[in-house]
């Protein structure tokens, strides 16, 4: 598991080597999303929650990841010069957050007539089937939900 003050120092010293002093880092409170390239604000962020769950290898990915969408712009997108940048900053090119963590933490699931698991942080509002089952809806594979005590960082 990361160590939280640690990220922040490799984030800080990425900034520095590859960004200008106009772009700053910090922790949000995401839980289906590791990293995050602001823009509009000059901010790149991480996932307090995701982070401390993840290795520091993770988690550096995670750093290099939202570094190279700083560099390659926000029209890049995950687009040829965005992946040139990230290789080049040493992205290993694989996506790195699985929802397991963020799974951990959803007050939600569901479970379709096969067994297949659903995690959500909002109770669906109308009925939902499993796409692992079927491609459209189907009410055979309908998910049923129920709500679940979830454990706090």
């Amino acid at each position: 598991m990361a160590d939280l003050v640690r990220v922040r120092h490799w984030a800080d010293a990425l900034i520095r080597l590859h960004l200008d002093e106009s772009w700053s880092f910090g922790f949000d409170n995401a839980r289906t999303r590791a990293g995050l390239c602001r823009y509009d604000r000059k901010r790149i962020s991480v996932s307090r929650l995701l982070a401390a769950r993840f290795e520091d290898d993770e988690i550096h990915q995670v750093l290099l990841h939202e570094v190279a969408h700083a560099l390659a712009g926000p029209r890049a997108g995950h687009g040829p010069r965005w992946k040139s940048i990230a290789r080049d900053l040493g992205y290993a090119g694989s996506r790195v957050h699985h929802n397991s963590a963020s799974d951990e933490l959803a007050p939600w699931i569901g479970h379709c007539p096969a067994g297949h698991p659903h995690y959500r942080y909002r109770r669906p509002t109308r009925e939902v089937s499993c796409a692992r089952c079927s491609r459209r809806f189907d009410l055979r594979h309908r998910i049923t939900w129920a709500r679940r005590g979830v454990p706090r960082s």
